[in-house]
């Protein structure tokens, strides 16, 4: 990895603020924001379709960047407004069946959860969600024994945004590769966190965001569909720049992930993306992965000192000195209401985050917990903010 003072001086704001929201939002390194503005300028001076002209091979190196960061090809990537709208497309282009099950975990993002609902609602779905064990984790083996002839799709969200645990994505790939059975992952809160392989976790879908720990330009994403299944996922929209349009009334698909893609989208995005992409590819993902949860661990521990804190990822043991499982979203309530203590914290230019509990009900409402913090750490904060931030949170709630 970067010397972390090579790291933050690649991200000025960390001379200005504490930023522990980088699963909501992170800080883009400047190498990016360049990549972006330089862009943007451009179209300013010579017109937007003559930018996107001039800088096409910035542009392409969208797909080798993702390729590589994924191990795929870059045939099998596609450029996306957000991760929602790239694991919406992926879900609506599966040609279900009424009768067919949907397996998800009961940790799973809301937005998704509520997709496939209006998919059970329209088109007669069934879905199972199947309860994590007791480190948080989805059950294998309840996964597996919920793994039968009718399931036509297992989705399952890598890292919850509400808690720090990472979910064994490999072995629910096994699974599902074992039985024939498809496998979308959402990987918004891994993809920059963790190191991603998708031949190891054996997903043929995977969706991801830019904005978050890749700190890449918001209203960015990315998608990863595997070749083989192309053919057999029927896109619900059509854009011209996704079909060969042969006769009047006839046209063909492209023969990559690209068929997803819009011919209209932020060519600047794209290109920070892309960017973002390299630099965490560049910064040693493995290296990296392991200083967010070392930073997690020891965030989760300072914390759980606290009076009045504490910690909801599941799991977590002070007296530990790691917790494999759990990365660098690290959750927890204290006696003063979320948002006052968010709002406390902001005064000190303190970033952070309130998980509402209407937007993980599944969980919450299983587990009993409401409203609650959320700080995530990433590379670049150091054990100083640590202590920063804790001793912030002590007298916010004294």
């Amino acid at each position: 990895m970067k010397p972390i003072e090579l790291l933050r001086s690649d991200t000025p704001a960390c001379r200005e603020l504490l930023h522990f929201n980088n699963a909501g939002s992170s800080l883009q390194p400047r190498p990016v924001t360049d990549a972006v503005l330089q862009h943007l300028l451009l179209e300013q001076q010579v017109g937007g379709y003559e930018a996107a002209l001039a800088n096409a091979d910035a542009s392409e190196r969208f797909y080798t960047a993702f390729a590589a960061l994924l191990n795929c090809n870059p045939r099998e990537i596609a450029y996306v407004e957000n991760a929602s709208r790239g694991w919406n497309l992926l879900l609506q282009a599966i040609p279900f069946e009424a009768g067919d099950h949907i397996v998800t975990g009961v940790s799973e993002y809301a937005s998704n959860y509520l997709s496939l609902l209006h998919l059970a609602k329209t088109q007669g779905v069934i879905i199972d969600v199947v309860p994590n064990n007791e480190l948080g984790q989805i059950d294998l083996e309840k996964l597996e024994a919920a793994l039968d002839d009718n399931v036509r799709l297992v989705a399952l969200t890598h890292i919850p945004s509400q808690s720090g645990v990472i979910h064994p994505a490999a072995e629910v790939g096994r699974l599902c590769q074992q039985r024939r059975i498809l496998f979308l992952l959402d990987a918004c809160q891994s993809a920059g966190q963790t190191e991603l392989d998708v031949n190891e976790i054996h997903c043929d879908m995977l969706t991801g965001s830019g904005r978050k720990y890749l700190r890449g330009p918001r209203g960015t994403g990315f998608m990863y569909v595997r070749h083989s299944i192309l053919d057999f996922l029927k896109p619900a929209t059509v854009d011209l720049s996704a079909i060969s349009w042969l006769q009047r009334d006839h046209f063909e698909w492209r023969d990559d992930a690209r068929r997803f893609e819009l011919f209209e989208h932020y060519v600047a995005g794209k290109i920070g993306l892309a960017v973002a992409a390299q630099y965490s590819i560049e910064n040693n993902m493995a290296e990296s992965s392991a200083a967010i949860k070392r930073l997690g661990h020891s965030l989760r521990q300072q914390l759980s000192r606290i009076s009045g804190v504490r910690i909801h990822d599941p799991g977590f043991t002070a007296e530990a000195s790691h917790c494999e499982h759990l990365g660098g979203i690290v959750t927890f309530d204290t006696p003063v209401p979320a948002e006052t203590l968010q709002q406390r914290l902001q005064a000190q230019r303190i970033n952070s985050s309130v998980l509402r509990q209407r937007n993980t009900r599944l969980e919450f409402e299983e587990r009993g917990l409401g409203d609650i913090n959320r700080a995530s750490v990433h590379y670049f904060n150091t054990e100083a903010e640590i202590t920063r931030f804790c001793n912030a949170v002590e007298q916010a709630i004294a």
